[in-house]
């Protein structure tokens, strides 16, 4: 497996658990990063409601009690005619070279890279905008919010700290909300000079006609409700053309002032999955694959998570979303126990379970079962919250299985008790 994110971690951990641990399959788990955080948790970690030191996961001690091998680097190539992926060089914060490049054998080789933001080439985003794609990222703009409203706190000017979210769907509302709550938290512990009401600005800008595209509208509709009623500026058809370090400016010539842009709008694929090796790739660089998951041009490699592109129904592919990866990850499970027997490995079936968005501590909004389309199995409140943190617990179940997940959860929910309610450095 290339790539450590919610499907391939779970797919690793498995097959580890039910082929590795009885020498019937050497399972090898390749990422770039040492540690693993849940990517759909990244907005809290920027808003400073998650410690991300508290939710890592190693994937070298994950992979001691799962029974598979990990190799620390990020893909640079794939040789298919000899079966080989090349890993690149890692390298520490002063460029000292950590580990060589590499090349690893493979029988059957699992792509599941992820993805990260598309800014569309639009001018002034990687000078001046901040992205949420990974840990590091989400904890240097919480660094960085921070220290201006301590510097805010110190000066007592009264100055405004404005703050553009480009991208309008679950990940820019949910930071919106969240940083709307953890600021005001944040104030509490000392920031007797920094009123929050006055001196913290958010906007939210979509390029669509509604926010959270994709999803039902009456989910749109009041996500939009409770950001207002929060004094969040919502702009819909407004597609950003270029970021400058003090505001944001839209096709229709509106600007909008921004100390802090965040870009959340778009996905797209790692470059190095763009005709990796003659695989066929789409627009945004994702491999398309059959309805197996082997990708189109070699059967020997396949594909899951945000950077396969599945056909699904309408014409569309299978949304980015974790329970896609995680119903993926369990489908790769049956393969390669198929492939194992000789057996031709059978069509991956999608069940949409619906869509939450958390809205902070104001509320949480969704629909269960996707895949039937009516407001009836519309939930919200403290049962759409109870649902949404269940998808996390899920996740850790597939790591750690039932028992040490219920442990963790109680051990998180103590620690709660005696810790700042937001991080605070």
């Amino acid at each position: 497996m290339v790539g450590g994110g919610a499907g391939g971690l779970e797919l690793a951990t498995l097959l580890g658990d039910k082929l590795g641990r009885h020498d019937r399959a050497h399972v090898t788990l390749v990422d770039r990063a040492r540690t693993h955080l849940w990517k759909p948790l990244l907005h809290e970690v920027a808003a400073g409601s998650m410690d991300i030191h508290q939710h890592q996961l190693d994937y070298l001690a994950q992979a001691r009690w799962h029974h598979f091998t990990f190799s620390q680097g990020a893909l640079a190539g794939l040789e298919r005619e000899t079966r080989h992926v090349i890993v690149s060089a890692v390298k520490d914060d002063e460029g000292e070279e950590i580990l060589p490049e590499r090349r690893i054998a493979y029988d059957t080789l699992v792509v599941a890279i992820g993805s990260e933001s598309n800014d569309f080439g639009t001018p002034g985003v990687r000078e001046h905008a901040f992205t949420i794609d990974n840990a590091w990222q989400a904890h240097l703009f919480h660094r960085r919010m921070v220290n201006a409203c301590f510097h805010a706190n110190f000066s007592d000017d009264g100055r405004v700290i404005h703050i553009a979210i480009v991208g309008a769907g679950a990940t820019g509302v949910e930071l919106a909300a969240e940083l709307h709550n953890t600021i005001r938290v944040l104030a509490a512990y000392g920031l007797e000079n920094f009123h929050p009401e006055r001196q913290i600005h958010i906007a939210v800008v979509e390029a669509g006609p509604r926010i959270l595209p994709g999803l039902p509208d009456h989910i749109a509709e009041g996500t939009t409700a409770v950001l207002k009623d929060l004094g969040i500026d919502v702009f819909t058809a407004e597609k950003v053309v270029e970021v400058t370090g003090s505001r944001i400016k839209t096709v229709t010539g509106r600007e909008i002032a921004a100390d802090f842009t965040v870009w959340a709008a778009g996905i797209r694929c790692n470059e190095v999955l763009k005709d990796l090796a003659g695989l066929e790739s789409n627009r945004i660089n994702q491999l398309v694959v059959k309805p197996t998951l082997e990708t189109t041009r070699d059967a020997n490699v396949f594909a899951l998570g945000d950077c396969a592109a599945c056909a699904w129904k309408d014409g569309k592919f299978l949304p980015p979303r974790a329970q896609t990866a995680h119903q993926e990850a369990l489908h790769m499970v049956r393969t390669m126990k198929r492939r194992l027997a000789g057996e031709a490995p059978r069509p991956f079936r999608y069940r949409d379970f619906g869509s939450l968005v958390s809205l902070g501590g104001y509320d949480t909004v969704g629909q269960l079962m996707g895949f039937i389309s009516s407001e009836k199995f519309r939930v919200e409140g403290w049962l759409a919250k109870l649902f949404y943190l269940s998808l996390y617990r899920q996740h850790v179940w597939a790591l750690f299985g039932f028992w040490r997940m219920a442990l963790d959860t109680l051990a998180r929910w103590i620690r709660r008790q005696t810790e700042p309610k937001v991080k605070l450095h």
